[in-house]
């Protein structure tokens, strides 16, 4: 899942990407509404935690330009004000959810994932290849019904995978969707999970193949039955 963060205390703007990234989402952060604004733009985000009182564009009107563009990006508001208007007016506007400060780390980490889990409600709440099941909500990955363990980084790419069966996934969009602005993840990065991540699906009936100058690409091993169907 990627993220924007849009606060302008920069210690609270801090604490928050840490907490996020530690769950392995990628995180971006900007410190006014103009920027917010620009940053959707140019780069598609999953949920957006938005604090109301914003130098430059406050947090409302940014909601309210997201949801005249379409945006349809998850908006988790947090703001310091205690008024019953303000949380009825961001709610009007389109936000999801309400958050007033101060908050614990782990309350804005379970309103995200819940925010997650009734998105993907809307949507198909697993993704399947073959003996794979993985659902995104959870992070949880299936073979043949097992639990196979994986790591915020191993979930992220293997969900990238299977969102595209049988086709390549560009090594670029591997490391768009896994960095954000502050930390970069590298192409040599890409070539170490991917490599963890066939060890896992060893016996699995599923293999990672590399295409030449391209990426990566997930589908059934040959060995498989359903690859053997007509």
């Amino acid at each position: 899942m990627r993220i924007l963060v849009v606060e302008d205390d920069p210690a609270l703007r801090l604490g928050i990407r840490r907490a996020l990234q530690a769950e392995g989402w990628q995180v971006d952060v900007v410190e006014d509404g103009e920027k917010a604004l620009t940053a959707t733009r140019v780069q598609t985000y999953d949920a957006s935690v938005l604090d109301l009182g914003l130098p430059r564009l406050d947090g409302l009107s940014v909601l309210s330009t997201w949801r005249s563009q379409g945006q349809d990006l998850a908006v988790l508001v947090l703001t310091a004000r205690d008024e019953l208007e303000d949380r009825v007016n961001g709610l009007n506007l389109g936000a999801d959810d309400y958050l007033g400060k101060p908050f614990e780390p782990q309350e804005l980490v379970a309103r995200l994932r819940a925010l997650a889990r009734r998105r993907m409600g809307q949507t198909t709440p697993a993704l399947r290849l073959g003996p794979l099941t993985y659902t995104p909500s959870s992070r949880e990955l299936l073979c043949d019904g097992q639990h196979v363990p994986l790591s915020a980084r191993e979930a992220a790419l293997i969900e990238l995978l299977m969102a595209s069966p049988e086709k390549a996934v560009t090594k670029s969009r591997i490391v768009a969707s896994m960095s954000n602005w502050e930390t970069e993840f590298s192409p040599n990065s890409v070539e170490i999970y991917v490599m963890r991540l066939r060890r896992k699906l060893a016996g699995c009936g599923i293999q990672i193949d590399t295409v030449r100058g391209v990426g990566y690409r997930l589908g059934l091993a040959p060995t498989h039955p359903e690859a053997q169907s007509p």
